[in-house]
C-alpha cells in the first residue's frame, strides 16, 4: 500500500480489535444462560465486526488477526452447524499452535519474526531476539496443551473463565516475565554492543 495512504490508526483500536470479541464472547455466554452457542454467536460477530474496524481504520488488516478471524468463522461455524462445542473449545488451542509454528517455523528459516513487530519499542541483539523468539514459542506450545487439558478435563463454566481469564493472565504474567532481558537487552543497546 502506498504510504500516502496508510493511516496511523488511534491506539485504542488493536486492543479493541483483540479483546473486543473476547468480551462478547464472555457477555454473550454470561447473560444468555450459559449457552455455549450464543456465546459463539457474539464471538463470531463481533470478531466479524472487529475486522471490518480494522480494515476501514487502518485500511489493512493485519495478518495475525485476520487467521484469527478465520479460525473463528471456520470453529464457530462448524460448533453452530454441528451443535457441536467441541470445536469452539479446540479453537484456542489451533490459535497457540499457529503462533508456535509461525514463530518456530520463522525461526528455523532464519527469519526473528517478534523483530518487525517489537524491534521499535524492543531495542535488543538479534541472539535476544532468537531468545525471545524461542520463549514465546514454546509458550504458546504450552498455552495450547493447557487449553487442551482444560476443556477435556473441566467443566464449561470452568472452561469459558479459563479462556477469558487464565489464557490472558498467563499470557501477561509471561511477558511480564520477560522484561529482565528485555531491559538488560536496552542496556546492551545503549552501551553499543553487537548481535
Amino acid at each position: 500500500m502506498p504510504a500516502e495512504t496508510a493511516k496511523k490508526a488511534p491506539s485504542w483500536v488493536k486492543p479493541a480489535a483483540d479483546y473486543g470479541p473476547l468480551i462478547a464472547f464472555f457477555t454473550g455466554y454470561m447473560m444468555n444462560g450459559r449457552d455455549l452457542m450464543v456465546a459463539t454467536v457474539w464471538l463470531m460477530i463481533a470478531t466479524a465486526i472487529a475486522t471490518i474496524a480494522l480494515l476501514i481504520i487502518e485500511r489493512r488488516v493485519p495478518v495475525m488477526p485476520l487467521v484469527t478471524a478465520g479460525i473463528v468463522g471456520v470453529f464457530g461455524g462448524l460448533t453452530l452447524w454441528l451443535k457441536d462445542d467441541t470445536f469452539i473449545k479446540m479453537k484456542p488451542t489451533i490459535v497457540q499452535l499457529i503462533f508456535a509454528v509461525i514463530l518456530l517455523g520463522g525461526l528455523a528459516f532464519g527469519k526473528l519474526l517478534l523483530k518487525p513487530l517489537f524491534g521499535a519499542a524492543w531495542k535488543m541483539r538479534d541472539s535476544a531476539w532468537r531468545t525471545i523468539t524461542i520463549r514465546y514459542g514454546l509458550f504458546f506450545i504450552v498455552a495450547a496443551a493447557l487449553n487442551e487439558v482444560v476443556w477435556r478435563t473441566q467443566s464449561t463454566d470452568f472452561w469459558v473463565n479459563f479462556k477469558i481469564f487464565g489464557l490472558i493472565g498467563l499470557t501477561v504474567l509471561f511477558s511480564l516475565s520477560q522484561t529482565p532481558l528485555i531491559l538488560r537487552e536496552a542496556k546492551a543497546a545503549e552501551a553499543g554492543e553487537d548481535s
